[in-house]
């Protein structure tokens, strides 16, 4: 890869750090804002729910004007919108006459910056002359993992040094990390996705390609099966460690994105070794027994070793999807990355609650629900076959 180009590949490293922050840094105050504020809690965590509710609609509205005002604008615009909701968080609850509402839109803020990043980086990086893009996708992503997992630790320490107290001083300086990096996009140089002289596919063009529904089932089943386990880590965590709700939200959660980010660098460095969808498959049958492990083993221990598994098993289904179904659509463009965010963002929020569902149904058995929760990498490997068959040569496309 040329110099210039390993600009703009770093700055998308770091645009993901940056989503996990967005993501991963406000939960880790929520005691705070309920001692602070005397905010219910039940209100607190629907900022959750908001977050990734923007992050959504984000996905699906911004295919529209991306292409319009360009992908280097669009990036700046998103560590724009990132920054300043991190700013906001450190201003708007106390000057607020509803510390609430004054979280909320600070929430609205920032999540409309992580929106646009997941929607941009992986398309950006995808453009890129390189070889093995595949390889390049899934190290993207793994950066996600290592910010969350710093999130968490830094933040941890930050506290520890100089009290939860002054957790306005650390969101500011967080947000100094989207205003560097900011300056960072605007000097890399940025390619388009497709070509000038090729017109890219419109949605009704996608939709009548059954690969493109496939893809979007891929995806969708990519987040579900992270999801269903990751959100569930904290309890695995304290049940087979014995230790507090406190220690168990860090560590069960960190002991998965550690694992998943280990499974994307691997695939990064030595993806050439393995074909992708090989490699997809693979993962998909070891999530498939990490969920057996987790559901059905006697010893809380072991479903925490299952949920460690489980993170691995994930790790490069997200940026693999990406990666075949680049590949699969080759005029897919914004709009293919933007849909295929969504998916899997649905299967983020879908997952977790179907493994709520069936573990209600079932007396609150969290095993049960896991179990069930089988289904996700299982209709995963269906769609990996779907998709070869449906777009002979895919391999040397991926390889291209």
């Amino acid at each position: 890869m040329q110099p210039d180009y390993r600009k703009t590949m770093a700055a998308c490293f770091i645009g993901y750090i940056i989503q996990a922050i967005v993501n991963n840094f406000a939960p880790l105050l929520f005691l705070t804002f309920h001692n602070t504020y005397g905010i219910s809690l039940s209100r607190i965590t629907m900022l959750i729910t908001i977050n990734f509710g923007i992050q959504l609609t984000v996905d699906l509205l911004s295919a529209g004007f991306i292409d319009r005002i360009g992908y280097k604008a669009s990036a700046i615009l998103a560590h724009v919108f990132a920054a300043a909701g991190l700013v906001l968080l450190t201003i708007l609850p106390d000057k607020m006459s509803s510390p609430f509402i004054g979280l909320l839109l600070s929430v609205i803020v920032y999540a409309v910056g992580g929106g646009l990043l997941e929607v941009l980086l992986s398309p950006i990086v995808e453009a890129l002359p390189s070889a093995n893009k595949e390889k390049a996708m899934s190290l993207l992503h793994s950066f996600y993992c290592w910010g969350h997992v710093g999130v968490v630790l830094f933040s941890t320490l930050f506290f520890q040094l100089f009290g939860i107290e002054n957790w306005r001083i650390l969101a500011l300086l967080w947000a100094l990390l989207p205003v560097c990096n900011l300056i960072l996009f605007a000097k890399a140089p940025i390619l388009p996705l497709i070509s000038s002289g090729d017109a890219g596919y419109s949605l009704k063009d996608l939709t009548q390609k059954p690969v493109f529904w496939v893809m979007l089932l891929v995806m969708l089943c990519a987040g579900a099966s992270e999801q269903a386990v990751s959100q569930w880590a904290s309890t695995f965590a304290e049940q087979g460690l014995h230790v507090s709700k406190t220690v168990g939200d860090l560590a069960g959660p960190m002991f998965f994105a550690v694992m998943m980010g280990s499974a994307r660098l691997l695939y990064g460095k030595y993806g050439e070794k393995i074909q992708l969808q090989r490699a997809m498959l693979l993962c998909s049958m070891l999530c498939i027994g990490s969920y057996l492990l987790i559901s059905l083993s006697p010893l809380p221990l072991l479903s925490l070793l299952g949920c460690g598994i489980c993170g691995f098993s994930v790790g490069i289904l997200w940026p693999g999807a990406f990666s075949i179904a680049s590949a699969s659509l080759k005029r897919g463009g914004t709009l293919l990355f933007a849909l295929l965010a969504l998916a899997g963002d649905l299967g983020c929020l879908g997952g977790p609650t179907y493994v709520g569902l069936i573990s209600g149904h079932f007396h609150d058995s969290l095993n049960a629900g896991i179990l069930a929760a089988v289904i996700f990498p299982g209709l995963l490997i269906v769609g990996l076959f779907l998709s070869e068959k449906l777009t002979p040569g895919l391999k040397d496309r991926i390889l291209s």
